[in-house]
């Protein structure tokens, strides 16, 4: 938890000394996480599972910089909505627990409404 307030600060820095805020609302934040995803997304589209591992091997550090600006995006939304993202994640956590129990899930792609009983 102090790792991400203090990722967090940093970034919110980072923006404030360049006066970026003016530009910053959740709508171009949003946009900006999507992108940030989808720039992810591009190293393994069109992959066979082969050159995937190769790729992941070989772009080790540009996949990891890529999910580092998923992530700068991820914890400045939060922290500008003034949500804790922590918490957040440990809510969905337990609710997803409840959705997909493990003696029904298990081994199991099934989207959670698809579940028999």
């Amino acid at each position: 938890m102090e790792k991400i307030k203090a990722l967090t600060q940093k970034i919110v820095a980072f923006r404030d000394e360049r006066d970026w805020k003016q530009f910053h609302n959740p709508k171009d934040e949003a946009l900006s996480l999507v992108l940030e995803a989808a720039e992810v997304m591009e190293h393994f589209q069109w992959k066979s599972a082969e050159e995937m591992q190769k790729h992941v091997t070989d772009q080790k550090e540009e996949i990891g910089a890529e999910l580092a600006d998923v992530f700068y995006w991820v914890l400045l939304m939060s922290h500008d909505l003034d949500i804790n993202i922590a918490d957040a994640l440990e809510n969905k956590i337990k609710k997803n627990a409840e959705k997909y129990p493990v003696e029904k899930s298990k081994g199991s792609h099934a989207k959670y409404i698809r579940i028999e009983s």
